[in-house]
């Protein structure tokens, strides 16, 4: 009989969309576009749930500034780029769980940022993101 193997766990040394990063590193919109809809984003929780289920998909982590109210959703592209302040649990999401996420959020979320700490930040609004996830 054969043994069942486990499946792999994702840690934050090998939780990473290649596309993504090198996307933001040339700060190239449309490479961005086509990364997220062909990859995974790496996604801040503050309590883990079910891969890829928008139902229980885990709580997502957004920033909201205290002085506007305005909601941040923070993406990466590594594991190891999410800062430490942040809740130390994370999704590997797909572009179709994205795609749920900013359709239902789109109203309450002012921004999405993308590598926030670095090394190449960058941020779109939901519905660039939305478009971009459409084409």
């Amino acid at each position: 009989m054969a043994k069942k193997r486990k499946p792999a766990t994702m840690t934050a040394q090998n939780a990473r969309s290649e596309a993504l990063a090198l996307a933001l590193e040339k700060q190239d919109m449309a490479a961005l576009a086509l990364a997220l809809r062909h990859g995974n984003t790496i996604v801040p929780l503050i309590r883990p749930g079910v891969r890829d289920n928008p139902l229980d998909g885990g709580e997502v982590w957004t920033y909201r500034d205290p002085s506007t109210g305005d909601v941040a959703l923070l993406l990466f592209s590594d594991a190891r780029h999410k800062p430490a302040n942040l809740p130390p649990a994370f999704g590997v999401y797909s572009p179709q769980w994205l795609r749920t996420f900013l359709t239902v959020h789109a109203d309450e979320i002012t921004t999405v940022f993308f590598d926030i700490a670095g090394p190449h930040p960058m941020q779109a609004s939901p519905i660039e993101l939305l478009r971009a996830l459409e084409l």
